[in-house]
């Protein structure tokens, strides 16, 4: 067998960054694949590495038997006394098999066998390893690409970056160091499938908790994240200490910490804003540098428009709506801007409408606007109403909502 076998054990242990029970196991393995094919393929043929003499031992394992009918699964009594004296008729008996004849073919199988179940017990290794590390954030080095994919050297195995999990515009070069989120591990034949992302919101998270150790430490939380990788994204944040100002500890003295992530994001734009738990302000905070003049909410559609005014309405909405398109994926409130001109605009139209509500003197501004989000825009739409309906309206008891039905119908009936 093979000779100063610990020693190689604790080399390849060494090497590959494996667990030396699980190399032994592998050894011990490969071995009796390589008995079995000298002497036979039994289930009984095992074999056990002993660190006493640094020698797998193969043995057979033969029941104890009155009658041989089968000898490679039995033995007799008088046989097994001169292994054992004391043992019995149904004990089982382990027959040392002599490695030696195991010979140069066997052995060059228990080599195949053993490479092999190195490659396994390194790949199950890897894979332990990271598929606990999910969401974090991890350093390495561009090792070279597969098509537009960059294969990423992280020291004890390599992980890939595909072209879409890039920030765009980013020109990434073999030996280039980087930072990356870990954003799925598989098992596959070869080797674990370890993703790699840079567009990922969490990694933006993960890069404020390695810039702000306030993040880190909890006192400041990063609530919600929106991105546009490579060109703006918003950032969420609120303090769980009233002395410590969220927004003013993310940027950092003079800007320092923001700048370090802008840096490593390739120039995104960062936007960070108090997150509140009404959401008309938070809309209004994530709108911002913009001011918000009104906010109408329509809780059912789960939606918001905003007004603004009017040199403030570029500003709400961004290049190419990126502003506000941000701030619906930031809030999840689908947001609709508008300014101040316009909706005086549609203001002046229900005015003039006859048959609009806006003409009944018993409704003022803020109760025509909220009939109105109901759906309620004209005359005729209030004369279908019922009185329990209307009633379930902020300022309408009873009798003002049967009084507004009854001018409905007549005025409904004039025009």
């Amino acid at each position: 067998m093979v000779l100063n076998l610990s020693k190689v054990i604790e080399l390849i242990v060494k090497e590959k960054g494996l667990r030396q029970e699980d190399l032994v196991q592998v050894v011990e393995a490969a071995v009796q694949s390589a008995a079995k094919k000298v002497y036979g393929d039994y289930d009984n043929i095992e074999a056990q590495y002993n660190p006493d003499i640094d020698e797998v031992e193969v043995f057979q394992f033969k029941v104890i038997a009155e009658k041989v009918d089968d000898p490679n699964t039995q033995i007799s009594l008088t046989s097994a006394r001169v292994l054992d004296p004391n043992c019995q008729i149904g004990d089982e008996l382990g027959e040392k098999l002599d490695a030696s004849r195991l010979g140069r073919i066997a052995a060059q199988s228990a080599k195949q066998v053993i490479v092999q179940k190195v490659k396994e017990a390194e790949r199950d290794a890897v894979y332990n390893e990271f598929i606990d590390r999910k969401g974090e954030l991890i350093s390495g080095f561009v090792h070279r690409f597969d098509k537009r994919d960059a294969i990423v050297n992280l020291g004890k195995a390599e992980a890939i970056l595909r072209d879409k999990e890039m920030i765009p515009g980013e020109t990434l070069r073999r030996g280039d160091r980087i930072q990356a989120l870990i954003l799925d591990v598989t098992k596959s034949l070869r080797i674990p499938q370890i993703e790699l992302s840079r567009t990922h919101p969490r990694f933006l998270v993960k890069l404020y908790e390695l810039e702000v150790p306030e993040v880190t430490e909890g006192i400041v939380e990063i609530v919600t994240v929106a991105r546009e990788p490579g060109i703006r994204a918003k950032i969420a944040v609120r303090s769980h200490d009233s002395k410590v100002d969220p927004v003013g500890t993310c940027v950092g003295v003079k800007g320092a910490r923001v700048q370090n992530v802008i840096q490593e994001l390739k120039g995104e734009r960062q936007d960070i804003i108090i997150w509140s738990e009404d959401p008309v302000r938070f809309v209004c905070n994530a709108l911002s540098p913009a001011r918000v003049s009104k906010v109408i909410v329509d809780k059912a559609a789960w939606s918001m428009d905003v007004v603004v005014a009017d040199d403030q309405l570029s500003l709400a909405i961004g290049r190419k709506g990126q502003n506000v398109r941000l701030v619906a994926k930031l809030t999840g409130w689908k947001i609709d801007v508008s300014s101040e001109l316009s909706e005086e605009v549609v203001s002046s139209e229900l005015v003039q409408d006859p048959v609009s509500i806006t003409t009944m003197e018993e409704i003022d501004g803020s109760l025509a606007e909220a009939l109105i989000e109901a759906g309620y825009k004209t005359r005729e739409d209030l004369s279908k109403a019922t009185e329990e309906e209307l009633i379930e309206f902020e300022g309408i008891d009873e009798s003002l909502a049967k009084k507004l039905i009854e001018k409905a119908m007549v005025g409904e009936g004039e025009a």
